[in-house]
């Protein structure tokens, strides 16, 4: 680690790079990719064509998309040619299916027929589903062989396969009958058969599966990986863990951008070009701006109250928020369980009464902090004029309803934009909290003008 970071602070060029060609490929790839990423593009290419063909390839598999797809722009057709046809299936197929048509197109005829008809295939499932992230590289045996036979099977195909840390069970027509950890083969007797240890019973992903699908799969399952199949139960390959995590953390990345109101980056903040990232925040910020004119909508309509009393406008901001903060918590937590399979669309009567009661506790809690606050600063100040005492429960009212309609708000838009189709994840907390300021503000000033009727309206 300590060649990497003195390597860290050099600036590599075409008349220095032979110099620190042995360091670099000394390196483990992990080392690499963190060089790599840290680099503007033509240091990047400079630093990758310095490394042997080897460690080139090693490391290559692990760096992100967005710096693949640049490093592979200007590099030799050669060289193209031999990393894509090493590169594993599923990464391949996740390097493919972010260019434009036409170079994909033209990356394709450097695959060999048989890389080539594989990568077609992948490519032809949905995007977002398991089939686009499965491998077909995995160790297939025979109920009827004996475990003796599995081991010498495993040590002579085991190195073309994603993992040896799962072995898979088929019948003749090629369809998953059971699956084993490696521990069971290595323990189980040599001359027993496979169907001697099979319990027949399997968690298996389907072909169309969502990806959110797997990730929850494997959040339940204590899998490092697991089999693909299509809908007769024909093994069609397997997802690793490893693919998951990093389709986890983007969906995870992508979730967190879309509750903070903006469209989600392809690449990262740093990397994203300054134009396209003020496209992805304006959209939403134009968007929600104009929600926002409602609110001075809804504020003109009661003007005549607030005329009135102009007291009432020094409200306007606590309301507000609070009915805003309690709609954002609400909304978060139903993505999140949502996101890990925790709660269905079913669910959704259990989901309303729930937070109906938690608005509820939670704007009497507000409420009664607001009706002291009120009822002090009028006691001991004369603040709020002689009926100090209405205008606290004005405040307690309204606190109680602003947050029990924020938290019913922040919990019904994820699960009807799921119904509908959507992501939830746009339901996002700026988006409910512009909602939450509009009715606010019609409570609000319907509580005040039924509780101060006679008085200060």
């Amino acid at each position: 680690m300590t060649i990497h970071h003195s390597l860290l602070k050099i600036e590599f060029t075409p008349d220095n790079i032979d110099l620190f060609s042995d360091q670099l490929n000394g390196l483990l790839p992990g080392d690499l990719v963190q060089l790599i990423e840290s680099r503007e593009l033509d240091e990047q290419q400079i630093i990758f064509d310095a490394l042997s063909q080897t460690k080139s390839l090693n490391t290559f598999e692990y760096l992100p998309v967005w710096v693949q797809e640049d490093l592979i722009k200007d590099m030799p057709p050669k060289k193209v040619a031999v990393l894509l046809n090493a590169l594993a299936p599923d990464d391949r197929t996740k390097l493919l299916e972010n260019l434009h048509t036409e170079q994909k197109n033209l990356l394709i005829k450097y695959l060999s027929p048989e890389e080539k008809a594989l990568t077609l295939k992948l490519l032809g499932y949905p995007e977002d589903s398991v089939g686009r992230l499965m491998t077909p590289d995995y160790i297939a045996v025979r109920m009827d062989w004996k475990v003796r036979q599995v081991l010498d099977y495993i040590r002579s195909k085991g190195w073309d396969s994603e993992t040896i840390n799962v072995v898979y069970a088929i019948d003749d027509y090629g369809k998953l009958i059971d699956d084993f950890r490696i521990r069971q083969i290595l323990l189980a007797p040599l001359d027993s058969f496979v169907s001697d240890i099979a319990d027949f019973k399997f968690t298996a992903l389907n072909v169309d599966d969502k990806t959110e699908t797997a990730i929850n799969t494997f959040r339940k399952n204590d899998r490092v990986a697991l089999p693909v199949i299509d809908a007769k139960d024909h093994l069609l390959g397997i997802v690793t863990l490893d693919d998951i995590l990093q389709v986890s953390v983007e969906s995870d990345t992508e979730d967190f951008q879309n509750v903070a109101g903006m469209s989600p980056l392809v690449e990262p903040y740093m990397e994203t070009p300054f134009l396209t990232l003020m496209r992805k925040r304006a959209g939403w910020l134009t968007v929600l701006f104009f929600g926002e004119m409602l609110t001075a909508s809804a504020m003109g309509y009661y003007e005549h109250e607030i005329s009135k009393a102009v007291m009432l406008a020094l409200f306007i901001p606590l309301i507000i928020s609070s009915g805003g903060n309690s709609g954002s918590q609400a909304s978060t937590l139903v993505i999140r369980a949502m996101a890990l399979g925790e709660i269905t669309l079913k669910d959704w009567w259990r989901i309303m009464r729930r937070e109906i009661f938690s608005g509820l506790f939670l704007g009497i809690v507000l409420g009664t902090i607001g009706f002291f606050r009120v009822l002090t600063w009028g006691s001991f100040f004369n603040s709020y004029g002689e009926h100090y005492l209405m205008v606290s429960f004005t405040i307690f009212f309204t606190l109680i309803g602003v947050v029990m309609w924020g938290s019913l708000i922040g919990a019904l838009l994820p699960l009807l934009l799921k119904r509908l189709g959507f992501d939830p994840a746009v339901s996002s907390a700026p988006f409910v909290a512009t909602i939450v300021d509009v009715t606010g503000l019609v409570i609000y000033f319907s509580i005040a003008s039924t509780v101060l009727r006679g008085t200060l309206l």
